[in-house]
């Protein structure tokens, strides 16, 4: 009896030391692993980099600079997007990814689309990372034929070294006889894509309003638009050049609610 007791005993010791042994491991991968110990990302877009240092420091993650784009509108130097994104949980110490914008522009030579069509010259400037900016139309025998380029007011002429990503306004054409032209409908749709759609059915971009969702330039970039004005067409009934404006959020409860609608 007296040896039972002892086999009793000593079991329940093992078996008490197994516990113990499991709940210090247990509590040992919780500390290494910070198991249910996320910290929220918070947004460094649009901060510079001296800037986003210390909100990292301070949240106890860190930053790596991974890419870099040129956008003339934006300051040289500022973050333009992370990854993972603001908002997101992520364990101490991870590190976000960052774009930042140039702190050189880059340039290329402005090509020659004088002659071309508006749909051949948008996609010359877009092979040479320049945009289209805003179309101005002339009395002309040909619709939509380039007359001249322009940068800033200025002709430009072919060859000359331009920062990208730059505006490149058209003069186009316009007869008599193919001067009018439907409004798409680009609701739903995000910023940079709308523009491609108006552009492309020879229409100017007009008053660009924000919501309140909208707080920095890379924001503007990612929007989608909510509203637009003038509601399409399905008729012929807005000459060439015609303004569409355009209201734009990044709130995506927004975007669902138009997509149901």
């Amino acid at each position: 009896m007296k040896k039972d007791n002892w086999i009793i005993k000593n079991l329940l010791k093992a078996a008490g030391v197994v516990i113990l042994i499991l709940i210090l491991l247990i509590l040992f991968l919780k500390l290494i692993t910070r198991h249910n110990q996320e910290l929220e990302v918070p947004d460094f877009a649009g901060l510079t980099m001296e800037d986003a240092i210390k909100a990292a420091s301070t949240a106890n993650l860190r930053l790596e600079v991974t890419d870099s784009v040129f956008l003339p509108r934006m300051g040289r130097g500022i973050i333009f997007r992370q990854n993972p994104q603001a908002g997101s949980y992520v364990k101490r110490n991870r590190r976000i990814l960052l774009t930042i914008n140039s702190l050189q522009p880059k340039k290329v030579y402005m090509p020659s689309v004088t002659g071309y069509s508006l749909r051949q010259a948008k996609a010359e400037l877009t092979a040479r990372q320049l945009n289209v900016g805003r179309l101005i139309y002339v009395n002309d025998m040909a619709t939509n034929n380039v007359l001249s380029q322009r940068y800033k007011g200025q002709i430009i002429s072919p060859g000359t070294a331009i920062e990208t990503e730059s505006d490149i306004d058209l003069e186009l054409g316009l007869s008599s006889y193919n001067n009018m032209t439907s409004i798409p409908s680009v609701t739903g749709f995000s910023f940079v894509t709308a523009k491609d759609i108006i552009i492309d059915n020879s229409l100017n971009i007009g008053r660009l309003t924000f919501d309140e969702s909208v707080k920095s330039y890379s924001d503007t970039i990612s929007s989608f638009v909510i509203k637009q004005y003038p509601e399409p067409t399905d008729r012929l009934s807005y000459i060439l050049g015609s303004r569409v404006d355009l209201i734009l959020s990044t709130d995506k409860t927004k975007i669902v609610e138009i997509k149901k609608n």
